[in-house]
């Protein structure tokens, strides 16, 4: 009596659990009914033919994973280790379970080889500055992939590029000399446009040679305010002898006109 008794209450307890299940909102159950897919269900509380129908559960949250570093060569030769991260959920529980056998290992598996193959086919000075073009297209070419699994990827972003040190040290040169370049170009530029200057201001004191006469005061007391100068070399303008030589001109003109008579 006491065994029977126990037997029920194992036997009752197994219809119960195999029966009464319940699934939280993050997750879905995709039954089976003698192997055949039945659809998914949840959340919430269903029932189950004990021994007919079995229940997986798959997760709906978004899972993230590292991808394992991968070295490999860039368009330009250049030998570099690159890692990225993977953000992917499954939005077709069905197709996650039956298409495919281990969905978590095979989205690595895709993530790697097309991390490879994307990246190989850009140039280091690409690869360092347009991240967000590289990202965008591998969330896409891993999107397009895992689609027949039920699997959504969300995001793709490259994590970190290891350059090997010699090439860090030709980067750092070669960033060097285009900032000395730059500099160059710039005082350049600053000569040009400080001689264009001059010139304009040459040709504007021409108009009026006191001009000139007024400058060199200005000069002279710039000079003189300064508390290091001792000698002033003043220099006389050539204007002035122009005075002179127009007087003794026109002073010779008579004497030559009596000359003659």
């Amino acid at each position: 009596m006491f065994l029977g008794i126990v037997a029920g209450v194992i036997i009752l307890i197994w219809l119960i659990t195999n029966t009464i299940k319940i699934v939280p909102e993050y997750e879905r159950g995709v039954v089976f009914r003698l192997g055949r897919l039945m659809g998914s269900r949840g959340p919430g509380l269903f029932l189950l033919i004990p021994g007919i129908e079995k229940m997986v559960k798959m997760s709906l949250r978004t899972v993230t994973f590292e991808v394992t570093p991968q070295e490999m060569m860039t368009k330009d030769n250049v030998p570099v280790q690159v890692n990225a991260v993977v953000w992917f959920r499954i939005i077709d529980p069905s197709k996650a379970v039956v298409n495919v056998e281990n969905f978590s290992l095979a989205t690595m598996q895709v993530s790697q080889t097309t991390l490879r193959s994307v990246l190989g086919q850009v140039d280091l000075d690409g690869l360092l500055s347009d991240r967000d073009t590289i990202n965008a297209k591998l969330q896409q070419i891993i999107d397009e992939q895992t689609s027949p699994w039920g699997i959504k990827v969300s995001l793709v972003e490259v994590k970190d590029v290891q350059v090997p040190d010699t090439m860090k040290r030709m980067m750092a040169r070669q960033a060097e000399v285009e900032r000395d370049r730059r500099a160059k170009v710039i005082n350049a530029e600053g000569e040009f446009q400080a001689s264009e200057k001059l010139v304009a201001a040459g040709k504007k004191m021409s108009e009026n040679p006191l001009a000139i006469q007024l400058r060199y005061l200005q000069t002279a007391t710039e000079i003189a305010a300064s508390d290091k100068t001792s000698t002033l070399v003043f220099p006389i303008p050539v204007e002035l002898f122009s005075l002179f030589t127009t007087k003794m001109v026109e002073n010779k003109k008579p004497v030559e006109n009596k000359k003659e008579d």
